[in-house]
């Protein structure tokens, strides 16, 4: 076994280099300066500073989701651990593989309230998939390799690596990635075929059957999106994304149905509700999907396929349950599919497009443009037709700008779409549009922003002028909190409270004093023109847009509701009719 003698820090340089990683989000402090020193004496790693480590570690989601690559962080002991926390958090909840060395204390210290010391693998050890803490010189190596199995493997997430300072400045042999063995930890790829018959065989009786797809699909790699497409236009089925799922299937087809759940079209949740199969895919059935689970579609067969075992029968039992792999499960579906000469009951079929056909009629995202004041859902449908034709990449900060943006964006392809699904993490999108721009610095990057999130993690305006990232920061600026203004208005009675937001910046003054460029549009009729001004410029660009205060964002289903309860409008009622088939009536 080939090895090398060197220090601590100089391993971790050495593992990221054979790890293939070429950039690093963090930000130094003093346990972690061993390693700080290792980075000026190489340029195969670049570090990008960012101004925050919750930024780092978001910066780091962009780059692993954009990328299709492992993300890493490297933040100090103590309060850069524990601000690194929501971070990896949000990595955990919407499975993005992520590797966070966080320094620590030397060994003889731990435990001693020594100075900036945390209990760094305690508090992380519910917000990530693992986590280690490195005891000893000889186990760097074997700990710094697999860490990135572990992040990449199975279903992926964040794993920290905890590294005592004496650790880092000790002498030791390295080894590299190929001498690592792997003791444990072999999530099941191939699906159980006789599984998989089951579910072919469910699929081919099915009168009203429908795709339910998540961000599993993209998390299982780009050919999995091909064969998901391969598979819906086989059968000739209808298809939803969530939210985290958007792009695995080409948002413009006619067969997708849009984004279901809480604020998805109507005719998404009500498919889901009335269908007799369900596949879903790479989903976890998520509360804001589900609704009230009493209720949710109460008459169909359920087949579950997640490489996730804990994520099957979770939150709701299942019929068929498919452990393994996405890619390799659809790909052995295609084949069985095939082999048995199936086809859908053309009758059938017929007759459930006709009813989604009905339920799409209720155009449940319309909206009116009148009058001097934009309204949201136009500015973000303009952007997007601005855009559609351009290597672009969109993420988002959390609220009602993020589901607009949901709802009017169309994604053909996966990997464009940066969001904050599980967590709801204010904040998020623009420090990931930062990992974005580093992951793809010739491509078109914008944060699609709530004027209160974005002010959650602006500091890290800092971080592109620094580096020369032209971001856009396209801010849906309705001077409220809007998503917590919508839920005061239509559950707590009007009561507004702290949800206005007093005293904000000027956002065209801001993003010129960290030499960026601002730009305010108050009128729909300026709107294409500057967003067009906003997309020609090579600089990080503000982006302020006002909009309606008080829009809501519809379809919506309360909550505590069923998924066919939803409210489409201000005067909208939440109960539908059901009939006897248990289909929702239009």
């Amino acid at each position: 076994m080939a090895q090398e003698r060197m220090t601590g820090a100089a391993m971790v340089l050495k593992a990221l280099a054979d790890q293939g990683v070429e950039h690093v989000f963090g930000y130094p402090g003093g346990a972690v300066l061993p390693i700080y020193d290792e980075f000026f004496k190489q340029n195969a790693v670049r570090h990008i500073l960012c101004r925050h480590e919750q930024g780092c570690v978001h910066a780091a989601e962009g780059y692993a989701r954009s990328s299709d690559k492992v993300g890493v962080v490297l933040v100090t002991s103590g309060p850069g651990a524990t601000n690194a926390v929501t971070g990896l958090t949000d990595a955990l909840m919407d499975s993005v593989p992520l590797v966070c060395l966080t320094g620590q204390v030397p060994t003889h210290l731990i435990g001693n309230d020594a100075f900036q010391e945390a209990d760094t693998t305690g508090i992380t050890r519910p917000c990530t998939k693992h986590n280690y803490l490195v005891k000893t010189i000889e186990d760097l190596p074997r700990v710094l390799h697999e860490a990135f199995y572990v992040a990449q493997a199975g279903r992926p997430g964040p794993v920290v690596v905890d590294l005592p300072k004496d650790i880092l400045q000790t002498l030791g042999n390295y080894i590299g990635p190929e001498n690592v063995e792997r003791r444990s930890y072999r999530p099941q790829m191939e699906p159980d075929a006789a599984r998989v018959a089951a579910a072919i065989e469910a699929i081919s009786k099915a009168k009203r059957p429908i795709v339910y797809a998540g961000g599993g699909v993209i998390n299982s790699g780009p050919r999995a999106c091909e064969l998901l497409a391969r598979f819906v236009k086989m059968t000739g089925m209808p298809i939803t994304n969530t939210l985290m799922g958007l792009g695995s299937f080409p948002g413009n087809d006619e067969q997708f149905l849009g984004m279901l759940g809480m604020h998805g079209t109507y005719e998404a949740n009500l498919a889901m509700h009335s269908c007799d199969v369900m596949i879903a895919v790479g989903a976890r059935f998520d509360d804001r999907v589900t609704g009230r689970l009493d209720e949710f579609s109460p008459n169909s067969i359920k087949i579950h396929i997640d490489i996730d075992p804990s994520s099957i029968n979770k939150n709701v039992m299942v019929d068929i349950p498919v452990v393994g792999d996405v890619g390799r499960t659809l790909e052995a579906m295609l084949t069985a599919w095939n082999a048995g000469n199936h086809k859908l009951d053309a009758k059938a079929s017929k007759v459930w497009w006709k009813q989604i056909a009905e339920w799409r009629a209720r155009d449940c995202l319309r909206y009116e443009q009148k009058g001097p004041i934009i309204k949201p859902q136009y500015a973000i449908q303009r952007l997007h037709e601005l855009t559609k034709d351009r290597d672009v990449y969109i993420t988002t900060e959390v609220g009602q700008h993020q589901m607009w943006a949901a709802q009017f964006f169309r994604f053909d392809e996966p990997n464009r779409w940066m969001t904050s699904g599980g967590l709801g993490t204010m904040g998020y999108g623009f420090p990931a549009a930062i990992g974005v721009q580093v992951a793809h610095p010739e491509s078109l990057v914008i944060d699609v922003a709530g004027e209160a999130s974005f002010l959650m993690n602006i500091q890290e305006l800092s971080t592109v002028m620094q580096y020369g990232l032209p971001v856009k920061v396209f801010v849906v600026n309705n001077q409220y909190m809007g998503m917590v203004r919508q839920w005061q208005e239509l559950l707590h009675g009007e009561r507004y409270s702290e949800s206005y937001m007093e005293s904000l910046p000027d956002f065209v003054k801001l993003a010129e004093a960290f030499g960026a460029v601002g730009i305010r549009c108050e009128k729909p009729e300026e709107l294409d023109g500057k967003i067009l001004e906003m997309l020609a410029c090579d600089k990080p660009v503000i982006f302020d847009c006002l909009v309606a205060r008080d829009e809501n964002c519809f379809p919506m289903i309360p909550s505590g509701a069923a998924h066919y309860e939803m409210l489409l409008g201000p005067d909208d009622k939440a109960s539908k009719p059901i009939s006897e088939e248990g289909m929702v009536l239009v």
